[in-house]
């Protein structure tokens, strides 16, 4: 393939290559082939048609855009290949000249790989970062786990406290009219909890089962829906049911239900244990944190606007994907938080331009100190994901794509880079 490459600013590169005549007129018959039962032509039994006359009813390229999808994603990868151009993000691609019998000219403008000039990334001086457990952290995941064990129960011949979860049906007014979403039935509500309006549950307590009740509240000037912001409101409730909350002793009976050891103190050292595992790890993280953005601030680059969208694009597919894990979708967030796609964007940009930069200069320091993967440092992160996911080893490398595999080797690459810096740093 001739691939012409033509620099057209600093780290945009157009490139001009061409499609064979031959590949185009087999992808075009694949295309013809796939869709003929699905297209009508006068005179011909539906699916009939012969692919000369549809392109005679419909137009000789009814079928170019088809075609070109299916050849032009690994006629770009061959020009890129060729051109040795190395791309960083999506390309602009446009089809140049396209006719029958003829190679199909086109041209892809590439952003490629800015240059990194490192400032110091060796003996970078950090103060000493330190996070101790004390009794008070032991005894508060103590108590977190005592409250997994919490028992709900109804109670009879008081009014509601604060702690107690009450059965409640709600409707909400504002100027004398009911609000959309603000009516609820049988929901369970912990009075103290913070989950409803300010000033809602404190004026539960007190209400007996059974009672009806009116709530007065004002909706915070920050509210999500700019109609409610800062409006005062009345709501209409009945109270159906007060549940109380028992928890369990803390005591050795306590531990053996709870856990895997038989006395309190067993259980203690252990959270204990655990606790200053998680402050060692987070000690260690915030290290290579101060490090890597010291380094990132030392050196000299010039990021190209695409990769921070495309970074900016992944982070909001990621996000996306976190929301679906929830029930929702980005359209009910947006909705529902009043933000646009564009604020989004915004809201993202410095996080992705700080990502890009570090993932940048990571880079560079691998390639100055010679840093690769080799085949047993890749089998050994591979082993240590299939633990995670509690897979065998060979049943995760059946699901790994090439790109997924060369991910891996990064990764390795990466943190032995990471590592080179931290064991170079100077500690005050």
């Amino acid at each position: 393939m001739a691939v012409k490459s033509e620099q057209v600013e600093k780290n945009l590169v157009k490139l001009t290559f061409e499609i064979s005549a031959e590949a185009f007129e087999e992808a075009v018959q694949k295309v013809y082939q796939k869709n003929v039962k699905k297209i009508n032509v006068p005179g011909f039994r539906k699916g009939k048609a012969p692919r000369a006359m549809i392109e005679k009813y419909y137009s000789e390229a009814v079928f170019y855009e088809d075609a070109l999808n299916m050849v032009l994603p690994g006629a770009y990868d061959a020009a890129l290949a060729e051109s040795g151009a190395d791309a960083v993000a999506r390309p602009e691609i446009d089809v140049e000249d396209i006719e029958k019998g003829k190679p199909v000219v086109v041209t892809a403008l590439v952003t490629t790989r800015p240059e990194v000039k490192l400032g110091t990334y060796k003996g970078i001086e950090i103060e000493k970062i330190e996070h101790t457990v004390t009794d008070e952290d032991v005894d508060k995941a103590l108590e977190a786990e005592q409250k997994k064990h919490v028992r709900i129960n109804p109670v009879e011949g008081r009014a509601a406290q604060n702690g107690d979860v009450v059965t409640i049906d709600f409707e909400g007014f504002a100027d004398g009219i009911a609000f959309p979403g603000g009516k609820g039935e049988g929901y369970e509500l912990e009075l103290g909890s913070g989950s409803f309006i300010p000033g809602f549950e404190e004026q539960l307590v007190g209400v007996e089962a059974g009672a009806d009740t009116e709530v007065n509240v004002t909706f915070p000037e920050e509210y999500h829906a700019a109609d409610l912001a800062g409006k005062p409101a009345l709501f209409k409730v009945k109270v159906h049911e007060i549940k109380e909350k028992i928890y369990p002793e803390l005591d050795d009976d306590f531990a053996s239900e709870a856990s895997e050891f038989e006395t309190l103190a067993e259980m203690k050292a252990d959270i204990r244990k655990k606790l200053e595992e998680k402050a060692e790890n987070q000690t260690k993280t915030e290290m290579e944190n101060a490090i890597i953005d010291k380094a990132s601030e030392a050196a000299e680059i010039d990021i190209p606007a695409a990769m921070i969208e495309a970074q900016i694009d992944r982070m909001l597919n990621d996000f996306a994907q976190r929301l679906s894990y929830q029930g929702m979708n980005m359209e009910m967030y947006m909705k529902y938080t009043g933000a646009t796609e564009e604020t989004m964007r915004e809201n993202f940009r410095p996080q992705a331009e700080k990502q890009v930069r570090v993932s940048l200069v990571i880079e560079a320091v691998a390639k100055a100190e010679g840093i690769d993967a080799n085949e047993e440092e890749v089998e050994a992160k591979l082993l240590e994901m299939a633990k995670m996911y509690n897979m065998e080893i060979d049943e995760l490398k059946k699901y790994m794509r090439p790109e997924d595999t060369e991910g891996v080797e990064k990764e390795v690459i990466f943190t032995k880079a990471i590592d080179l810096m931290v064991n170079n740093a100077i500690v005050k």
